[in-house]
């Protein structure tokens, strides 16, 4: 377990904000007042004061000024402000308060303003408004990045020498990466004029010091205004860098050295590891990026933080086309319905051939496809028949798929689905306006049958399992499922299209569905099984949260899963409720999908393949919802790296004295790199040899070790799934005690070993989890959280790192070894079944579907990264140890 984490000093905070200097004060009045004005709807402080480009003129100069105090909501001034306040009350007690006034409501204010409307307005054309106090703090950076590299003009990172003053731009660019709507163009010109102040070029704008003496004089302001700072106060060398000088105990080292300094320096660094204060920021930092990840994610729903839809291939025109689907169609729907019904309880053979027969009768060439899976002891087969709609305007080199599948996923006949599929097959047949292939595909089921097709017909199918395809055509664009149970007329459509393992079809698919079905059909839309969605937050939340556990998940949702990994987009088109729409208007739905889909040029590929839906028409892309999964995989390697460096420390330790004698004197020793010479103690740069060998097998070990519990589960018959997950929650309660024992008996687990092996066991952790965030962000997310705990388990870093087994109390022990086991794998699959009432043998019974049928990945991540993560920690903490 990590430290105990410091408890805040109020009295040292309180006494840090009552000496802050006068004109800080002021700031940051004014930045209250202005944010509580922007509470009224009547006046809008926005529009009034920020810097808006086209909006300055000579009667709007004081927006010069005003845009530094103006924010855009709470959370925008409440981060500004902690940044500011610290930079600010140094700012103004080296340099006094009237000079620090006159400055920023000068040109610490306007010269980076008139940098941003010179190349906002005058280069780039555009009219972004800024505001915001945050152009001050990159001022202030620029001005310390300089006054720094003075003093220590470089730091070390291995071997390399980087420049001090490269500080502020590496918080700019890590600003303008992580926070959303910031202005790169703004900073930029906030850190030069910060930049030009520190080197000097602006003092010829500050008043003259003799000016403002007199005026301090005249009007008394020291004596008259409380915390004011004046000229003759000034404290430079209190905060800032305290300059070097010779030591004189190198006098005999010789003329002409080196100018002795710790700044920047190997040695420094060296010895900083022997502060124990250094330890204390590691677990603060893990828990502050595991909150801050949470609380980005939960900010996503704001309108700040979202974007409405929108189509990004102009060519695919949805809604454009009138549709001409109905009127007698109807008639020939109802026959086909009757036709289907009439199938009902028949084998799968006879299904295929009288759908094969209608097809022929239509004038469509037509073939059938038998498949036969087997997975968790059950047989998964049945015969999938499909025809070709050969294009009058093409040349057979694209097509798209529209599938029905006899059952849905919730294993009800498909009728009007079915129906409608070869309703519409006629229909297309009439017109000579196809530009692509149109394939229709009945499958028997939603699961095997569309995966069994869509693997032969690219090749990839396994011929123990399905048959190849004896018709192709060119390759797919995209495909579109009917499902439509329903023996009445229905309310609403609802939209599917998660894929497997977490992948999705490109936004602009599901953007035209949406498009269509809501604007031009008139019929509504809803998605992850949210019927009435009233676009509150808490609606956009929970449509949000759905989708990442579906995400995360990575089963099949739906026939349309299946072709997600072949690179082709697909939807779901599923009707639900009690309405007044009938199949004919959703036959309008998907044929006016069809014809956009028809209008394609190329594959999709000018809107996002990753994003994440609230609400048929809100969304968050990729590169704001990423950093949530990141800034918790982050901290697992954050306290990898502090584990790193507590097993270099040597095992004794410095002890202030307590007795009135004079301390012996350490060793010293001089240490000459890159140019700079130091004496430090020899203990502060010595370095115990890391154990590296035993650590990492046992790291590595367990990660194969996670191959068992794969096969296991995957490989159980479906009635006996439930059972072992049960048993396998038994025997990890008992397993790393017994790994324990059994590593005990060979070799000692000393202090110093296991703090590598949570070190290399964290890392692989982060490591793993950062990668899968790109990838299945849900997933990589879900996990971090789960393992979360793990960062604040295990040997505590006020643990002597030395040969001996730790000496941790049982008490301790026996908390974090009950959270690690409450927290196991197996533990939270049967407490997440038990929550949502779902039976856990059949959701691992769908996960073994899913491995040995669609390249399901869910249960590697689970078995092969968590689990042994897991055990590690467990092993750790175990009592037997």
């Amino acid at each position: 377990m990590a430290p105990t984490l410091p408890s805040l000093d109020i009295r040292r905070l309180r006494s840090y904000v009552f000496r802050l200097p006068l004109f800080t004060r002021i700031v940051l009045v004014l930045i209250a007042l202005f944010w509580i004005l922007e509470l009224q709807k009547v006046w809008n402080v926005v529009q009034w004061g920020a810097l808006i480009p086209k909006e300055i003129n000579l009667a709007t100069m004081y927006r010069l000024n005003t845009y530094p105090l103006i924010h855009r909501g709470f959370l925008h001034a409440l981060f500004n402000t902690l940044a500011l306040v610290p930079l600010l009350e140094r700012f103004e007690s080296e340099h006094g308060t009237l000079l620090t006034g006159a400055m920023f409501a000068g040109p610490l204010s306007t010269l980076p303003a008139a940098g941003y409307l010179l190349i906002e307005r005058g280069i780039l054309r555009q009219n972004t408004p800024v505001l915001g106090a945050s152009l001050w703090v990159f001022v202030l950076l620029g001005s310390e990045g300089i006054k720094t590299f003075k003093s220590n003009p470089y730091f070390s990172i291995s071997t390399y020498r980087i420049p001090t003053w490269t500080t502020p731009l590496v918080v700019l660019l890590f600003t303008t990466a992580l926070i959303p709507n910031t202005s790169l163009i703004g900073h930029i010109c906030s850190v030069g004029v910060g930049y030009a102040y520190g080197l000097g070029y602006l003092k010829i704008l500050a008043p003259p010091e003799k000016v403002l003496r007199w005026i301090e004089g005249k009007l008394n302001l020291l004596g008259r205004l409380p915390h004011y700072v004046s000229i003759d106060q000034k404290t430079y060398g209190r905060y800032g860098v305290l300059p070097t000088s010779t030591n004189p105990s190198l006098s005999g080292v010789g003329e002409g050295t080196v100018p002795i300094t710790y700044m920047g320096s190997t040695p420094a660094l060296l010895a900083l590891r022997r502060d124990p204060r250094l330890f204390k920021l590691p677990p603060y930092l893990s828990a502050l990026c595991i909150v801050v990840g949470i609380v980005w994610l939960l900010l996503l729903p704001l309108n700040e933080y979202s974007r409405h839809t929108y189509i990004s291939e102009n060519a695919l025109l949805p809604g454009q086309v009138h549709t001409y689907f109905g009127g007698s169609e109807q008639n020939i729907f109802n026959a086909y319905k009757r036709e289907v019904q009439a199938l009902v309880g028949k084998e799968h053979a006879d299904i295929a051939a009288k759908i094969s027969e209608i097809f022929r009768s239509i004038g469509l060439k037509t073939a059938t496809q038998k498949y036969e899976y087997n997975a968790a002891g059950s047989f998964y087969s049945g015969e999938n028949a499909y025809a070709i709609l050969h294009a009058p305007r093409g040349d057979a080199t694209e097509a798209i798929v529209l599938v029905a599948a006899w059952t849905n996923m919730d294993m009800e006949l498909n009728q009007s689905g079915v129906a409608l599929a070869l309703t519409l097959a006629r229909y297309f047949k009439r017109w000579s306006l196809w530009s692509k292939d149109i394939i229709i595909l009945i499958t028997s089921d939603s699961k095997a049958g569309p995966q069994a097709w869509v693997d032969a017909y690219h090749d990839q199918h396994s011929s123990d399992s399905a048959a190849p395809l004896l018709l192709k055509s060119g390759a797919l664009q995209g495909a579109v499922v009917i499902d439509n149970a329903l023996d009445h007329r229905f309310e609403s459509l609802h939209i599917v299209y998660d894929g497997i393992n977490g992948q999705l079809p490109n936004l602009d698919l599901f953007n035209s569905a949406v498009h269509i079905a809501s604007g031009q059909m008139g019929i509504g839309v809803a998605l992850q099984r949210m019927w009435k969605h009233d676009d509150s937050y808490r609606e956009r939340l929970q449509t949000m949260l759905r989708g990442m556990v579906s995400q995360g998940l990575g089963h099949t949702s739906g026939p349309h899963s299946s072709f997600i990994p072949y690179h082709v987009d697909a939807i779901t088109l599923q009707a639900v409720g009690n309405g007044w729409q009938d199949e004919m208007a959703m036959g309008r739905c998907v044929e006016s999908t069809f014809r956009s889909l028809n209008n394609l040029l190329e594959h999709f590929h000018q809107s996002f393949f990753f994003y994440l839906l609230m609400q048929a028409n809100r969304f968050v892309s990729i590169g704001t919802y990423l950093p949530s999964a990141m800034l918790v995989a982050i901290n697992f390697t954050i306290m990898a790296i502090a584990l790193w460096i507590w097993s270099g420390r040597p095992s004794k330790r410095k002890v202030a004295s307590t007795m009135v004698e004079k301390a012996k004197e350490p060793e010293t020793e001089l240490v000459e790199t890159q140019g700079l010479v130091a004496i430090v103690p020899k203990e502060d740069v010595s370095v115990v040899e890391r154990q590296l060998f035993l650590p990492i097998v046992l790291v590595v070990s367990s990660h194969f070790l996670g191959a068992i519990p794969l096969y296991i589960f995957n490989n159980t018959r479906r009635d006996m799934l439930s059972q072992t997950v049960v048993f396998s929650a038994l025997g990890n309660v008992f397993l790393p005690s017994f790994l324990a024992i059994l590593i005990s008996g060979y070799t000692t687990l000393s202090s110093h070993r296991l703090i590598l092996l949570q070190c290399f066991s964290l890392l692989l952790l982060g490591m793993f989890l950062a990668t899968l965030a790109t990838l299945n962000f849900s997933l990589a997310f879900l996990v971090g959280l789960l393992a979360a705990p793990l960062s604040f388990t295990g040997v505590p870093m006020s643990v002597e790192n030395g040969d001996k087994p730790p000496k941790l109390g049982m008490q301790r022990k026996a908390v974090c070894s009950i959270l690690l086991h409450l927290l196991s794998p197996p533990v939270v699959v049967l407490a997440l079944c038990k929550l949502f009432g779902v039976d856990a043998g059949a959701v691992l019974a769908e996960a073994a579907f899913g491995w040995k049928v669609s390249g399901l990945w869910t249960q590697v991540v689970v078995c092969c990264v968590w689990w042994p993560a897991w055990l590690v920690g467990a092993i750790i903490v175990s009592p037997m140890l």
